[in-house]
């Protein structure tokens, strides 16, 4: 049975994480194979949106602390090291990355929600960073991302304390976007994905950019590269059409993504 699920339905990519006998804990091997699924996304072109979720009661669960545990700082900091760069590759990914997250979102499964662009959540979700319980900090974006979503100071709270909350409160502090039913999640997630892949596919893409571009930098270079993408925007076919479906007050718009 495969760890890691692909498939494709429309212009979206679905990853499902399957392996609910660790509650799809995060370990080298399981790493590479997130990698491989997100490489499937990333060569095709045909993709707009990818969806992460997983299966049952987790989303993940955190790291593989079996794993962790006889490992030297060194050879931490190296194991950890595909996780870190699987969370900065979704983050940077070409299309917009929606996590679906069904349940435990722990730890590494945290920073892996966190480095989607959007956050929804099942009622049964769980969220937290209790690395501070195991005795070591962090390793993959928890304590970079989260301060980014909810504020400094909640996320030195939760980062403190290592306590684990609800999806209503995680939603409360704008660590997730929406919580919906269980049954509801993956209808929801493909109904905005849709939602998404209707819109010009080189602006949504380069809208990513602009606000990850400005997260990280001072709003002048942030302003200079809306800037860019505006120009980058207004050369496209895909403009064309937009607009004048606008002035000629025409409904139907085929984006070709051109």
């Amino acid at each position: 049975m495969s760890r890691v699920l692909y498939e494709k339905k429309g212009h979206v990519g679905i990853i499902t994480l399957n392996n609910p006998a660790v509650l799809n804990a995060l370990s080298c091997d399981f790493v590479a194979e997130i990698h491989e699924a997100v490489d499937e996304v990333e060569k095709d072109k045909d993709i707009f949106v990818c969806i992460i979720t997983g299966v049952e009661k987790s989303f993940v669960a955190g790291a593989d602390i079996k794993q962790m545990l006889p490992l030297s700082a060194v050879e931490a900091i190296e194991w950890n090291r595909g996780a870190a760069d699987l969370n900065t590759r979704l983050e940077n990914l070409r299309v917009p990355v929606i996590a679906a997250i069904n349940g435990f979102a722990l730890g590494g499964g945290c920073e892996l929600a966190m480095a989607c662009d959007i956050r929804i959540a099942s009622e049964k979700a769980k969220f937290g960073q209790p690395e501070c319980g195991l005795g070591i900090t962090p390793g993959a974006g928890g304590t970079q991302r989260l301060p980014r979503l909810v504020g400094a100071g909640k996320a030195k709270e939760l980062l403190y304390t290592g306590r684990v909350i609800k999806a209503d409160e995680a939603c409360s502090i704008g660590l997730v976007n929406k919580v919906v039913a269980p049954e509801a999640l993956m209808d929801e997630a493909m109904a905005l994905a849709d939602e998404i892949c209707a819109n010009a596919q080189i602006a949504v893409q380069e809208i990513k950019k602009c606000v990850n571009i400005g997260l990280q930098t001072d709003i002048a270079s942030g302003l200079e590269y809306e800037q860019q993408a505006f120009g980058v925007c207004n050369s496209t076919e895909d403009k064309r059409i937009g607009m004048s479906a606008f002035v000629n007050k025409e409904k139907e718009k085929h984006f070709i993504y051109k």
